[in-house]
């Protein structure tokens, strides 16, 4: 299998690049995805090459194009829709939540709505409290939607494309401070199955369950508790709901200890509903109470040093891990 070395930016490139390519029902809309090549540059030469009927500027009116995305889907298309920052969504609230992911309940199963809606979720650098929310535990909590949120190029591409294979309202968080990063990729076609959690570290004294950006986070963490002698088995959730958790509870009846670390707020988080599952069928297998690392319980900060302190870091990560092993 022959590799490349590609941002994430352009691993999401490449899959809705590809699945355009073969499925003439996709398309893209958003802002400036067309003639700017997207806020994010995911959409670069994407319009050259499929023209303004595929690829889909549209005004500053987030509920009009998601409203406008949910009736193609329903006519028979595949629409990708871009939001610049996930925060912005609460504006089509109304159009995803009573219409995407109802109206295949609602239609008895005569339609279905093939939507990816995506975006940056979560703080970047210095965008203050309303570009910087964390949205997976408020849209897991609806029934109808699968919530994505991957942290590697590998899975971003292959998820992207299951995503927009897939025949139901997706939701694909992304992450603006990961789109630089740097990774190998096969150069072949492949797709990640949507619902399967990965274990990105094998160990043996405690299981550390993340996604997105904080992965990487929680990653520099492992690898630096290893050199102190310390053991953790690592799971890049990869995709929110549904929730794998075989895969978690699996590890956790190896290690009998699990911290949960997200970007998210503690209260009813991602998190949270892994500690209560976990509590319900794994009880007998914790040495330690489930133990969780979240974003303090305030709005996010627009000060760099206030906005670091608000969210896990790979000391308080460690710090964490050496608290529930004492």
């Amino acid at each position: 299998m022959s590799m490349q070395e590609v941002e994430i930016r352009e691993a999401l490139r490449q899959a809705i690049d590809e699945e355009m390519a073969k499925d003439k029902t996709v398309l893209l809309m958003g802002e400036e995805v067309a003639e700017y090549d997207g806020a994010y540059k995911i959409s670069k030469g994407l319009l050259d090459k499929y023209g303004p009927d595929r690829i889909v500027d549209t005004p500053i009116s987030e509920n009009g194009f998601t409203g406008l995305a949910v009736g193609a889907a329903m006519a028979g298309l595949r629409p990708v829709v871009e939001y610049m920052s996930w925060n912005f969504s609460f504006v089509a609230f109304d159009q995803i939540i009573s219409n995407a992911i109802k109206m295949h309940y609602m239609s008895g199963g005569r339609f279905k709505v093939p939507l990816v809606l995506r975006g940056p979720n979560g703080a970047a650098a210095q965008v203050s409290c309303q570009h910087s929310h964390c949205v997976e535990a408020t849209y897991s909590n609806y029934p109808g939607l699968i919530v994505l949120a991957p942290s590697t190029a590998y899975d971003h591409k292959g998820l992207m494309k299951s995503a927009i294979q897939n025949n139901n309202p997706v939701i694909f968080l992304e992450n603006e401070l990961l789109y630089g990063i740097k990774e190998e990729i096969p150069k072949e076609e492949f797709y990640v199955p949507i619902g399967k959690a990965n274990v990105a570290v094998e160990g043996s004294q405690l299981t550390i369950v993340s996604h997105s950006r904080m992965f990487h986070f929680c990653k520099q963490a492992v690898k630096e508790l290893a050199a102190e002698g310390i053991s953790c088995e690592l799971i890049d959730l990869r995709t929110i709901k549904p929730l794998d958790l075989g895969t978690i509870a699996q590890s956790v009846r190896k290690t009998h200890h699990l911290l949960c670390v997200e970007e998210g707020h503690y209260f009813a988080g991602i998190s949270a509903e892994i500690a209560f599952q976990i509590s319900e069928h794994c009880f007998d297998e914790l040495d330690s109470p489930v133990a969780r690392l979240c974003q303090k319980e305030t709005p996010m900060p627009y000060s760099e040093h206030l906005e670091k302190h608000t969210i896990p870091s790979v000391e308080s990560i460690k710090q964490k891990v050496k608290d529930l092993l004492q």
